[in-house]
């Protein structure tokens, strides 16, 4: 029984089942897929294409286990390990595995055996997969998205393709620690306005659990811009939405500047890694409220 802790896991309480039988002399330890796990059917993730996707640090600690009860029982470790995960299949929907190149059911992931509390590791394991499939198909600008309607709105506007989507979330920190290392030419971050101000106050996971809205810097962005009689009713604001309305109702571009200063904070952690950034800010309806850079400004060549 797949037990995840307090990670966000569409797999917690699924039933995982081993079925492992003789094999062929000389072939060693083989892994199929069975029902309701999925198969490779894209390059860029750590197994072959065709390859039953089951990671290799499970296939490790597995391979270890049958070659210590070989040993214990004088047998020849030539077996077939076929790993089924009963309705896995639909619940994989519920995955990022389609995006992925991952058909017909779910990936046995872990790169430990233990569950860290809230470490969220097969997301951000999920992340790094995105990008590295993203890398091997040569996409060259790709999309991290707070969630459903900055995905939808940062799709349309740049028509993006799935295989440019990254399963970001919360996690931009994930995205650009990775990419970093792993760069593509372009990286687009979508997201409501909350959560932009996050990492435009340097916050690189966006919980709410784990940052909260900053709105002193909200407070400083209006006084800076020359908007001094706003400082105090942001300062005081309710919700990041509230200090939204408050900065609209009076003609500043608050939108704008948390995009600029997210930009900042993306390309800080990016360092010398030779990716080009643009961050899109919107509201609740999914109106663009800020764009860095912004595309109206002058070109400074």
């Amino acid at each position: 029984m797949k037990d995840a802790g307090d990670d966000p896991d569409v797999t917690h309480g699924a039933l995982i089942v081993a079925t492992v039988r003789h094999g062929s002399p000389g072939s060693g330890i083989r892994f199929v897929a069975g029902p309701g796990v999925g198969t490779v059917t894209r390059p860029g993730l750590p197994l072959d294409v065709g390859e039953p996707a089951i990671n290799p640090v499970p296939r490790r600690l597995m391979s270890e286990a049958v070659e210590r009860v070989a040993a214990e029982h004088g047998g020849s470790g030539d077996v077939v390990v076929e790993i089924s995960i009963p309705h896995g299949e639909e619940m994989a929907r519920h995955t990022w595995n389609p995006r992925l190149g991952i058909v017909d059911g779910l990936s046995v992931l872990g790169t430990t055996g233990v569950v860290v509390p809230y470490s969220c590791s097969a997301w951000i394991d999920s992340i790094r997969r995105g990008i590295d499939v993203a890398r091997a198909l040569d996409v060259r600008h790709v999309a991290g998205s707070t969630g459903s309607t900055s995905e939808q709105v940062v799709t349309e506007l740049y028509g993006l393709d799935e295989t440019a989507l990254l399963d970001m979330g919360d996690f931009a920190g994930a995205v650009l620690k990775y990419l970093r290392k792993h760069p593509v030419p372009r990286l687009s971050i979508a997201g409501g306005f909350a959560k932009m101000s996050k990492l435009a106050a340097g916050y690189l996971d966006l919980h709410s659990q784990r940052s909260q809205v900053n709105f002193g810097l909200l407070a400083s962005i209006a006084r800076d811009a020359g908007y001094e009689h706003l400082a105090e009713p942001m300062s005081n604001a309710n919700t990041a939405v509230h200090a939204l309305d408050i900065a609209s109702a009076d003609g500043l571009d608050l939108g704008g500047f948390v995009a600029e200063r997210a930009r900042r904070t993306a390309l800080d952690v990016l360092g010398d890694a030779p990716v080009d950034v643009d961050i899109v800010v919107i509201d609740r309806s999914g109106t663009i409220v800020g764009r860095a850079p912004d595309p109206g400004a002058p070109s400074s060549t």
